[in-house]
């Protein structure tokens, strides 16, 4: 990966490819020029999604979950659950439909996502954990290297793993990989 896609990788966005025929010099002046005008516009977010898990506390769940659902986009519904902390947004994370917590859950970190997985319901993650696995491997792969050993088991009762060794050698989560191939 290229530093330029290095260091645009949190846009998860494809780079464009005028990007490329800039000098490193200038296409670091780029990366510098969008770092800051995404700060600009989200200066307050971190205050706005404390305020809002605050504010939540003291609406019954029912309530919450379909406002959430239709009025709260995934992204904002994610820094919400990062400032409740692990505790509070687990009991929401129980409760949301499996589609829209699949697609708040990328925008939470894997660390914070495993210690969720581990507290909710066990049913509820496991629909969780079945779910990403037919969706989104690459991200419950993410997930998995920091899951305790009881989550992780649900995970490699579930997966399917290539046959070969050669198809691993170089595949960024040989060593999760191999954890899971452990427990099967």
């Amino acid at each position: 990966m290229s530093q330029l896609h290095e260091a645009l990788a949190w846009t998860e966005m494809p780079v464009p490819e005028e990007l490329h025929h800039l000098t490193p010099d200038q296409q670091q002046h780029v990366v510098s020029y969008v770092k800051a005008v995404v700060n600009r516009k989200t200066d307050g977010f971190e205050e706005l999604y404390h305020a809002i898990g605050m504010i939540v506390k003291y609406i019954p769940h029912f309530v919450v979950i379909p406002l959430m659902v239709e009025h709260i986009k995934p992204p904002i519904a994610a820094g919400v659950c990062r400032k409740m902390g692990v505790d509070q947004a687990t009991g929401y994370a129980n409760d949301l439909p499996l589609e829209y917590f699949s697609e708040v859950s990328r925008h939470i970190d894997a660390g914070m996502m495993a210690e969720l997985l581990g507290k909710m319901k066990k049913h509820h993650a496991e629909k969780f954990i079945h779910y990403e696995l037919q969706h989104h491997l690459t991200h419950i792969l993410d997930i998995a290297e920091h899951l305790e050993k009881r989550m992780l088991e649900v995970v490699a009762k579930h997966v399917t793993l290539p046959e070969h060794d050669d198809d691993l050698l170089r595949h960024p989560h040989h060593e999760i990989i191999e954890k899971i191939r452990a427990l099967q």
